[in-house]
């Protein structure tokens, strides 16, 4: 099974596309997500800090991700 993540914001350059699909087998840790988040997308270690949102909600450190998930990975955000 797998999920569809979502890039937005210079995830979007750094990633080299605005979405993918990555193979998941079970449900995964967030932190094991960023993880296999990072070994496919390497760039992405240049952003300092993102948010996650799985399924249109933010995640929290004990989320899970399930395959058929979508993930979206949600840089930081300025402006007046």
């Amino acid at each position: 099974m797998s999920i569809t993540v979502l890039f937005f914001g210079m995830a979007t350059d750094l990633a080299g596309n605005s979405s993918t699909t990555l193979v998941l087998n079970n449900e995964i840790s967030l932190e094991n997500f960023k993880i296999k988040l990072f070994e496919s997308f390497p760039e992405l270690k240049n952003m300092q800090q993102f948010a996650i949102a799985i399924n249109e909600t933010y995640a929290v450190k004990d989320s899970t991700i399930k395959p058929g998930d979508t993930v979206a990975i949600i840089p930081p955000v300025s402006g007046g």
